[in-house]
């Protein structure tokens, strides 16, 4: 573990903007490890999104509790983590802070126009594209009050986890 990364990271946004590649290659470049919050939705909330229907705050808040405990889990044991997590909503991210107050986020940004674009190169197990609007109605951008940084998709993932790592990363 780097002797400087002493909080966790929650890299977020919209599905299709690159939580997992981003947050792997930044867990990789601060000596972290990395956990899929994906990997945290109930078979029921998969279920649901493979059908086309977007999930609700109820169906999302027992997956957000986990992705918090997680966290939680890796700092009670000196280990802080990079975790992928769409943590669309500020109460989102304010129910996460509550259980992990030092949790810093690396929102994701890019239009709705290229996220798009890059849904038809990739097949996801259960997430259709026909679900990002509702994912872009959802979102409430990281605030200027919030622990942590924007980072624009304009970038390449180099540029992107060398900007994360010096800004959000020290």
């Amino acid at each position: 573990m780097s002797d400087e990364v002493q909080y966790p990271i929650c890299v977020m946004g919209v599905q299709g903007s690159g939580k997992s590649t981003i947050g792997r290659a930044l867990a990789q470049s601060l000596g972290l490890r990395f956990f899929d919050g994906d990997d945290l939705h109930s078979v029921e909330a998969k279920a649901k999104m493979a059908s086309g229907l977007p999930l609700t705050d109820d169906d999302r808040l027992p997956w957000l509790v986990r992705v918090a405990a997680v966290v939680a889990d890796a700092l009670a044991h000196g280990e802080p983590i990079v975790i992928a997590c769409s943590a669309l909503k500020r109460s989102y991210r304010d129910l996460m802070r509550e259980t992990v107050p030092t949790l810093r986020f690396a929102q994701l940004e890019g239009s709705q126009e290229l996220i798009a674009e890059r849904l038809t190169h990739r097949n996801h197990e259960y997430m259709p594209s026909t679900l990002l609007d509702s994912q872009f109605a959802t979102l409430e951008p990281l605030a200027a009050d919030e622990a942590g940084t924007r980072v624009s998709l304009t970038l390449t993932p180099d540029e992107i986890v060398g900007r994360l790592t010096k800004e959000i990363g020290r």
